[in-house]
């Protein structure tokens, strides 16, 4: 039993150190003034341990512009957290995973509004990916395919 309990410990200090880190990470969420779900999202956020700050934002076209978020990825509102961005309506998983990992990545994205999605509402049919885009301006890639269970 005591060999069990060791390995539990050493299982949980190498992983709660990272995944604290990635809660604590100061998060702003550029949004629409009059978007509803932008705040259900941040919210989720907020309730995970990040500490968001909202900002409306009157040109979300001209904010994602100046950040380089590919326009076939466009979401509704973006976080931007720890050197990365978070377009639409991103998982929490693949947050926290982006955070964990540190990928050459500019950020993640979730085009358009999937219904079930966080901030989305609930929906156990929810079927989206959450896309990769990389630094380099390459072509965005699936990071993490959201499906039924």
């Amino acid at each position: 039993m005591k060999r069990r309990q060791l390995i539990c410990l050493a299982v949980a200090a190498a992983v709660l150190p990272a995944a604290a880190s990635a809660q604590d990470a100061a998060m702003t969420v550029h949004k629409d003034p009059y978007c509803g779900c932008c705040g259900a999202w941040a919210s989720a956020y907020r309730m995970a341990g990040y500490k968001v700050e909202a900002r409306d934002e009157e040109d979300m076209d001209a904010f994602k512009a100046r950040l380089k978020v590919p326009k076939e990825v466009h979401g509704c509102h973006t976080g931007v957290v720890d050197g990365y961005y978070l377009e639409g309506h991103v998982p929490l998983e693949a947050a926290e995973k982006l955070l964990r990992e540190r990928p050459a990545l500019a950020g993640l994205a979730v085009a358009g509004m999937p219904k079930g999605s966080l901030g989305m509402g609930t929906d156990p049919e929810a079927s989206y990916d959450v896309m990769a885009v990389p630094r380099d301006g390459s072509t965005p890639y699936v990071y993490m395919a959201v499906r039924p269970s």
